[in-house]
């Protein structure tokens, strides 16, 4: 089974870009995330005559996530337990759709679109850090339950863990994304049980997935390590290859993320 995670920066303006993708790597599961729409403007009609289920969760332009299968989509949830909601100011505070699980083919997916955090003062930060520490309390729990469980945590997690994933360690101290707070909380879900499956297969410095759109920053190798498969021990197991989709982030009308594509052995 072949298994990408891809944040598209709006799927209604990369829908043809998505379909490619599936079509060049033949994927057989595709989380997505930031999807940008309601889940009545998801155009779901490219994937499903290029043979593909779709789960989709959105509320608004911003976040959304989805699960495009080919495998199977059952046991579609949105959200996970104790996932925690957002709202600054007199915005009412909503659970926002960053979050969606299905199994595609005995795997359990989750496509996460995890908190930015914006600044190291902005309560969005602590609303981050809440939010992953539900994550892990949440896939400690599914571990518990069932230890052999195939579990695919895989997104965007908006976090480098270590100071290789960023191209200057100087440019970012004092920013979000690298902060001791922010890697502690990407080392809980891995304490929890997950591995990062793709560090192995993709290693060495500048191997990133994001990169901004200003500053011509693709072109000057100015990127982050940012989109992870993060796996069970029964899913790791079978892991026996990924790659980064670098060449996605080229051209006209690319996402600023590159796809990250993970290959697992039959059963």
């Amino acid at each position: 089974m072949r298994i990408a995670t891809w944040n598209c920066n709006s799927i209604r303006t990369r829908v043809d870009r998505a379909v490619a993708l599936l079509e060049r790597h033949e994927i057989d599961v595709l989380a997505l995330q930031e999807t940008k729409c309601r889940d009545d403007q998801f155009p779901l009609l490219p994937f499903e005559q290029a043979g593909y289920e779709v789960a989709h969760v959105g509320l608004n332009q911003w976040n959304g996530v989805a699960v495009v299968s080919r495998v199977g989509l059952e046991e579609v949830e949105v959200g996970f337990p104790g996932q925690p909601s957002w709202g600054s100011g007199e915005a009412e505070a909503v659970v926002e759709a960053r979050a969606l699980g299905a199994t595609c083919g005995g795997v359990r997916v989750w496509s996460l679109y995890v908190p930015n955090g914006r600044s190291l003062e902005d309560p969005h930060l602590d609303y981050k850090l809440a939010w992953l520490e539900a994550l892990r309390a949440a896939g400690s729990d599914w571990l518990t339950a069932d230890p052999d469980a195939r579990i695919a945590l895989v997104g965007d997690w908006n976090i480098a863990p270590t100071d290789e994933d960023v191209w200057s360690v100087d440019y970012y101290a004092g920013r979000t994304h690298t902060s001791e707070g922010e890697r502690d909380a990407f080392r809980g879900v891995v304490e929890a049980g997950y591995a990062d499956v793709t560090r192995e297969h993709t290693p060495g410095p500048e191997t990133y997935t994001y990169w901004d759109y200003t500053q011509l920053a693709f072109a000057k190798r100015r990127g982050m390590r940012i989109d992870f498969c993060l796996g069970s021990p029964a899913l790791a197991a079978q892991v026996e290859g990924a790659f980064i989709d670098r060449d996605e982030r080229k051209g006209k009308g690319a996402s600023d993320h590159a796809p990250v594509v993970v290959d697992l052995t039959a059963d």
